[in-house]
């Protein structure tokens, strides 16, 4: 039998953090505590951290369902994750990762060891990319300045709120200093553009060798996406349009119609881990490339998502650079240096 608890914790930005889906200053988020009741000395930690916006069980009642998750989990023998998995239903992602990991950190001895890789033990880095936030002219090119002085070979910038001719100026000086095998230019648009105008402005973000754009227009509108992947001169990337997609043949029916080039995964949004491998394994039956990111987790979840990465070996940049959001994350062996992140551990 197992002893299970929550903590909740409001989690300040440095900054304010916009997105074409709104501004946050800070957020909530719950850690969760697992440990066998005949060892109340070693305990697994987890992180349940929806976003406003976009995760399916960000709730006004959330606490109240991590509190009864918690009641239920010490009334019930759980031998295996999919225990956990029957206890918690899939329409509660971010809550299924939580638990999840926690389950995971309790079986490796507790320490914040999800999985024993070469990241977690060895220091082995994983190349991240460094994320620019929307905002004005200034505020983004500062930004891009911190990231190319931090080391970052990757950058990723957030479009969409300001002017999108503004927006080409900053991806134009960029280009002007460096090429693409300097610099790799990811732009994220969080699905700001309308799909009638989508396909004209990614030929003209072609115009300065970008990688990659991620979900140009809103999720949830199949047709226009697979034209958009059809049609596109630059690569796209799907993250928004996984979310809803819980059934494996749904998932399955969304890549062989809109045929996207990139997945991008958040575990938090798509149920944890466990369905993140799941959608890999689809990726990799298509020959479809894929990177993961975080979903603004405290370091908690960071981490173990940065363990899960490891398992994988990634070349790709991945977008986990998100530890020094906060002014009260919480204290992590997670260090980023030079465009990669490790752990000190």
């Amino acid at each position: 039998m197992y002893s299970a608890s929550y903590k909740k914790h409001r989690l300040k930005f440095r900054f304010l953090a916009g997105t074409s889906r709104g501004i946050m200053k800070e957020r909530d988020t719950y850690f969760v505590y697992l440990s066998k009741n005949n060892n109340s000395e070693i305990i697994g930690t987890g992180e349940i951290s929806p976003l406003f916006g976009l995760s399916i069980d960000f709730l006004p009642n959330l606490e109240n369902i991590i509190s009864d998750v918690c009641k239920r989990l010490e009334n019930t023998t759980i031998n295996s994750l999919s225990a956990i998995f029957d206890l918690i239903p899939a329409s509660l992602p971010a809550v299924r990762f939580g638990f999840e990991t926690a389950f995971l950190d309790l079986q490796n001895g507790g320490n914040r060891i999800i999985y024993k890789n070469d990241f977690s033990l060895n220091q082995k880095p994983i190349p991240i990319n460094g994320l620019v936030w929307m905002g004005d002219f200034e505020f983004m090119q500062n930004q891009l300045e911190e990231k190319l002085e931090q080391g970052f070979s990757c950058i990723k910038l957030k479009i969409g709120a300001i002017d999108f001719e503004k927006e080409c100026k900053l991806l134009e000086s960029i280009r002007k200093r460096f090429d693409k095998d300097k610099i790799t230019i990811r732009v994220d648009a969080n699905g700001a553009f309308p799909a009638h105008e989508a396909l004209q402005k990614l030929r003209t973000l072609s115009n300065y060798a970008i990688h990659s754009i991620e979900q140009p227009i809103a999720a949830n509108q199949w047709y226009e996406m697979k034209h958009l992947c059809k049609e596109t001169p630059l690569p796209i990337a799907l993250d928004e349009e996984l979310i809803p997609l819980v059934d494996l043949d749904d998932k399955k029916q969304m890549l062989d119609y809109v045929k996207p080039q990139y997945l991008i995964f958040k575990p938090t949004l798509l149920g944890g881990l466990h369905k993140t491998a799941e959608w890999i394994e689809l990726c990799k039956e298509r020959n479809i490339d894929w990177w993961i990111t975080s979903a603004l987790e405290s370091n908690i979840g960071l981490n173990a998502i940065s363990q899960f990465v490891a398992n994988y070996n990634p070349t790709l940049p991945q977008g986990l650079g998100t530890g020094k959001l906060y002014h009260n994350n919480i204290e992590s062996s997670l260090e980023i240096a030079n465009g990669e992140i490790f752990s000190k551990n």
